[in-house]
C-alpha cells in the first residue's frame, strides 16, 4: 500500500514530483500516474517532432531534479509515489504516435508492462543507478521499449 507523504499538497516539487498528486493513489500508484499522463499529452501531442523531443528533454531533466529533491526530502529512494518519471516514460512511448485511442491504449499497456516486469536494460538502471537519474531512467528505459514495439508494429501493419 502506498503512503504518500502530507508534504505533497503542500510542497509544489513534491506534488510535481508525486504526478499533480496522481502518486498518491493508495494502490497502484504507477499506474495511475501513468493515466494521469495522458491528459497533459494531450495538450502537447499536436506539437511538432521537434518541439516535442524538445519538451521531453526538458521534462526529464527537470523530472531528475524534481524526483531526486523529493526522494531526499523523504528520506526514501524511489517513493513508489513519486510518478514524474512514469509521465515522462509515457510521453516518449508516445513519440509520433499513430493516430487512434487504440494506439493510446497499447502504447499504454506495453509501457507498464516494461515498467512492471522490468526486463534488461531496466532492470539493471533500477538497481544500479542512484538518485534523480536512477529513478528517471528505467522509466525512461521502459518508454523507449515500448516506443520500439509501437513504432514496429505499425511499421508492421503498414507494410500489409
Amino acid at each position: 500500500m502506498n503512503h504518500a507523504p502530507a508534504s505533497i499538497w503542500r510542497n509544489p516539487i513534491h506534488f510535481l514530483a508525486f504526478g499533480l498528486g496522481s502518486g498518491a493513489a493508495p494502490k497502484a500508484p504507477g499506474t495511475f500516474g501513468t493515466l494521469a499522463a495522458i491528459p497533459l499529452w494531450l495538450l502537447f501531442a499536436e506539437l511538432s517532432l521537434p518541439y516535442y523531443l524538445a519538451l521531453l528533454v526538458v521534462t526529464f531533466i527537470f523530472g531528475c531534479w524534481i524526483c531526486g529533491r523529493t526522494s531526499s526530502d523523504l528520506g526514501v529512494h524511489d517513493h513508489g509515489g513519486i510518478v514524474w518519471d512514469e509521465f515522462v516514460g509515457l510521453w516518449i512511448t508516445f513519440i509520433a504516435l499513430p493516430s487512434g485511442w487504440g494506439w493510446v491504449l497499447l502504447g499504454f499497456l506495453l509501457f507498464r508492462l516494461f515498467d512492471i516486469v522490468k526486463p534488461w536494460p531496466i532492470g539493471w538502471a533500477d538497481k544500479q543507478v542512484s538518485g534523480g537519474l536512477g529513478i528517471m531512467l528505467d522509466d525512461v528505459l521502459a518508454g523507449f521499449m515500448a516506443l520500439a514495439c509501437v513504432q514496429g508494429l505499425n511499421y508492421l501493419l503498414y507494410l500489409v
